[in-house]
């Protein structure tokens, strides 16, 4: 590759992650310190107020009730944070589980986890995670549990190809050769050699799982009332879409921001980690 070619490569990576990292950043921010940052609680009702646009004690406007768009927007993304974190984390390490284990034993444990896998992507992931999440019932924890039963799929066949490469590489033989088991190759030699791919996978997953949840509340599958999530309020917005504009405009951008964000940060680790 031309240096000047991976130069720019380089600085577009390095572009996506600093842009991801302060999206990452903003949100915890936000999450952690919504009682301090809000202009009001979140909770707080004055219908005589209700539907109001920007003013200087409510920058964003007001919703239906007089509720405070900003404050519920702050509030909101300790919902967010916490189902992508969660999800990505549950995911990840059923991913790791399955996949190590089907890449590394073979057979027919590597044949029946792989058609199991097959099933589950046959089905559009969110049709998935709304049925699983009208069995379980609505809550927040629901929704981490609906979106890690799908969202695992796609860690496990990532692990199971790295894995599948790794195990052929004289390092990994040398070992099975001195007599090392099975649970520390694929613990101490083969894991730290495949955590680039799937950190990259891990940035696209968090944003997937943002909108996934988002997507369950705006259906009242997921964080119910009266605590924020910018999926529920973008719900409470489409009755009022052409009197009060502001109650779709800012949470949808809230969203939009953050998932770009994460995305960014996924294009660029891909490219700084030379993932292919």
């Amino acid at each position: 590759m031309p240096a000047r070619t991976r130069e720019s490569g380089f600085g577009r990576a390095r572009v996506g992650i600093v842009a991801g990292v302060a999206t990452l950043l903003a949100l915890l921010v936000v999450a952690s310190a919504a009682p301090w940052l809000a202009p009001a609680p979140p909770s707080t009702v004055a219908l005589a107020d209700g539907l109001k646009g920007p003013s200087a004690h409510h920058p964003l406007g007001q919703d239906r009730l007089g509720r405070d768009i900003l404050a519920r927007i702050f509030y909101g993304a300790r919902a967010s944070l916490l189902v992508g974190g969660l999800t990505v984390t549950l995911s990840a390490g059923i991913g790791l589980l399955f996949g190590g284990i089907s890449g590394f034993v073979g057979g027919r444990l590597d044949d029946s986890l792989m058609r199991l896998t097959e099933i589950l992507q046959a089905f559009p992931g969110i049709l998935l995670a709304i049925a699983f999440s009208a069995i379980l019932g609505p809550s927040l924890t629901n929704v981490v549990v609906a979106l890690s039963l799908i969202g695992w799929v796609g860690y496990a066949r990532l692990t199971r190809g790295q894995v599948l490469l790794a195990r052929e590489l004289p390092y990994v033989e040398a070992a099975q050769s001195l007599g090392a088991s099975a649970p520390r190759i694929l613990v101490g030699h083969i894991a730290p050699n495949i955590l680039a791919p799937l950190l990259v996978e891990a940035s696209f997953g968090m944003a997937g799982a943002i909108v996934g949840e988002a997507s369950l509340s705006f259906l009242g599958l997921g964080v119910q009332p009266p605590t924020p999530s910018w999926g529920s309020m973008l719900n409470e917005a489409r009755a009022y879409l052409m009197v009060a504009p502001h109650l779709l405009l800012f949470p949808g951008l809230a969203i939009a921001l953050v998932v770009l964000g994460l995305n960014l940060l996924g294009d660029g680790l891909r490219d700084w980690l030379d993932v292919r």
